[in-house]
């Protein structure tokens, strides 16, 4: 008997309770087995039913104003997909599941919505973890959707079934594994809720494939092949007419799609007030603001009259001539500030931990999240006050309470001479002749100087992009996007995809190291597929320069740091795009590739400019540990 239940490992049966190897105990006189054994009709109905579980999540997400769904296809979430697609909500599919993820991302900074993405189970989720937690440390409010086994099959060895919940439970504010069809609803709306409340960050949900499918479908493969025999047998059918029966109950009951609250974190009156005494009384104030002040986003920054330096997303918030946004000398800025005002920002080892702090002024820290808020503060800095709030609302009731008071205008006057020193002696440096190819320096200014007004830059690569950051100006709020904190490569193609389509009249550009563009590059048949077309520009100096900057002189080997002079721009061409490749012989011309360039990516096209360059000194002494 036991060799023909391969499925239902039997281990106790009595009249009333029946025990399997599924952690369950189903007493036969529960109130769901009681409501389901009740309700033929309604088991008849559901047998004749199309409707599926992959209706409740699309019926969620259109409620909740979700308007792309990023992918790569999998028969496990193939209801998801088809089901939003009849919604109207469109389902973009990607060449790689952290596209997908890294493309949600990008939705959710620029649109302040919960960003989506679906992926089928087992090595589908796996592919996905680097993004997600990019996205947790970035605070980016994502859903990940994902495939998963059938509830009665879990752990037992079916196709792609691990432990998903334990990857993602370090990763994500809420976890869950829906059981029935009719927590689909509630699970997605908490899901979404948590996402954006408090710190926004990642969710996840796992949708075991039968939750998604109709009846029919999910009682056919459930159902034994040939009639049981035997009371075992007979046991065996009516546990799993049972299961599924209760899989189902209550499914298509009306319930409330809406959105549920979101919780934001305030400063106090009390609090802003300290703020208030401590910034009127303040010679040198200087404003570090990270991307949490981007949310929501604020223009208050400009009646304060406080000289800023923008990090993360909040490059661009204060256009790109203001006299108060700092480019330069940031730590010796520190060092004379009396008063520092962290919105946002965290003493990682972007301010080296806290140590570039001056340990004389008074410091004021906000921040959504407690354990950013104080990082490091038992060590190398102390706050004056600290504030667990938002950054963006806090600065604006900040200004409100100092209306008519600004800083002494000599201050960013000083700043802003001291910064002009520093960027002539940056513009001379494009000016040198590099041994081989063009100078990366040179080849970023003439860009910037040609960037369209509404563009959107998408920073991914080591070296390239950190001389990028330095001379490339964001035209506007959120229009400057990057990793963050974690430092992820490989996040080019999927911001560039969600900004695209979050943006469609922008011009979206993605500044790749050659290095970086590896992981990403076949998204170029996504832009072409999807048209969005973006440009790439790739810095390809044959090198991980970020690494062998540093490896060469300490080590004294550059093994694994070298690369080749590849043909990236015949790559883009086999994807559908458009590729030039750019060196030393078109350097009087480079302007008019550009500009090429930009025109046939408003006519469609995605551009790929293949550009060979040069080493420089630029940025020696900067860190890649």
């Amino acid at each position: 008997c036991r060799s023909s239940c391969d499925l239902f490992d039997l281990t106790m049966f009595n009249q009333n309770v029946i025990t399997g190897p599924f952690g369950e105990i189903d007493s036969l006189l529960s109130g769901d087995v009681c409501r389901t054994i009740q309700s033929f009709s309604h088991l008849k109905l559901l047998l004749q039913s199309p409707r599926h579980g992959g209706e409740s999540v699309a019926e969620v997400l259109r409620a909740h104003g979700v308007k792309f769904v990023f992918t790569l296809v999998g028969g496990h979430i193939s209801p998801i997909l088809v089901a939003c697609e009849k919604l109207g909500i469109r389902i973009v599919d990607t060449r790689h599941e952290a596209t997908a993820v890294f493309a949600a991302d990008a939705v959710a900074r620029l649109s302040g919505t919960v960003g989506v993405a679906a992926v089928t189970a087992g090595p589908g989720l796996t592919n996905t973890v680097t993004a997600v937690k990019n996205a947790q440390m970035a605070e980016s409010p994502l859903l990940l959707i994902g495939g998963a086994a059938a509830t009665l099959l879990q752990g037992r060895g079916a196709l792609q079934d691990i432990d998903q919940m334990s990857l993602f439970k370090p990763l994500c504010k809420f976890c869950a594994s829906v059981r029935t069809v009719r927590e689909i609803v509630p699970t997605v709306r908490k899901a979404l809720a948590i996402a954006q409340s408090g710190t926004p960050g990642p969710v996840f949900i796992e949708f075991p494939i039968d939750t998604l499918y109709p009846y029919h479908v999910v009682e056919k493969e459930s159902a034994p092949k040939n009639t049981p025999k035997g009371l075992f047998g007979k046991i065996m059918a009516w546990y799993l007419q049972n299961h599924l029966s209760n899989l189902f109950a209550g499914a298509w009951e009306t319930c409330d799609l809406s959105p549920l609250p979101v919780y934001i974190p305030h400063a106090t009156e009390d609090e802003v007030q300290r703020c208030v005494e401590l910034v009127s009384r303040a010679r040198k104030p200087v404003i570090l603001l990270g991307s949490q002040a981007t949310l929501p986003p604020t223009k208050a920054l400009e009646s304060l009259g406080i000289p800023c330096f923008l990090g993360g997303m909040s490059r661009g918030m204060l256009g790109k001539n203001s006299p108060l946004h700092i480019r330069q000398n940031r730590r010796d800025a520190l060092k004379e500030a009396d008063l520092v005002l962290l919105a946002g920002t965290v003493c990682d080892f972007r301010l080296s931990y806290g140590r570039v702090l001056n340990r004389r002024s008074k410091i004021i820290a906000i921040n959504r999240d407690r354990s950013q808020l104080l990082k490091n503060s038992d060590m190398f800095w102390k706050p004056t006050v600290a504030i667990q709030g938002d950054a963006g609302s806090f600065l604006l009731r900040l200004s409100t309470a100092l209306k008519g008071h600004r800083c002494p205008e000599e201050w960013p006057r000083s700043l802003k001479e001291g910064e002009a020193i520093k960027e002539k002696a940056n513009r001379a440096k494009a000016d040198e002749k590099t041994e081989r190819h063009l100078n990366p320096i040179s080849v970023l200014h003439r860009v910037d100087e040609l960037l369209a007004e509404d563009s959107i830059i998408v920073a991914d690569g080591g070296d390239f992009v950190g001389s990028a950051a330095y001379i490339m100006r964001p035209r506007g709020p959120i229009r400057w996007l990057d990793p963050g904190a974690f430092g992820t490569l490989g996040v080019g193609g999927g911001f560039a995809l969600g900004a695209k389509l979050c943006r469609p009249e922008s011009e979206v550009w993605i500044v790749y190291g050659d290095g970086s563009l590896g992981y990403s590059v076949a998204e170029f048949d996504t832009f072409t597929r999807h048209k969005t077309p973006v440009i790439a520009l790739v810095g390809n100096d044959a090198c991980w320069s970020q690494i062998s900057r540093e490896q060469v002189p300490m080590l004294g080997s550059n093994v694994a740091c070298g690369l080749a002079f590849t043909d990236y721009h015949i790559v883009a061409d086999g994807y559908g795009g458009k590729g030039y490749l750019i060196g030393r012989e078109d350097e009087s011309r480079l302007d008019d590739i550009i500009k090429k360039a930009q025109k046939e990516c408003r006519e469609g096209k995605a551009v790929l400019l293949n550009v060979l360059i040069g080493k420089t000194n630029f940025r020696d002494g900067s860190i890649s540990v």
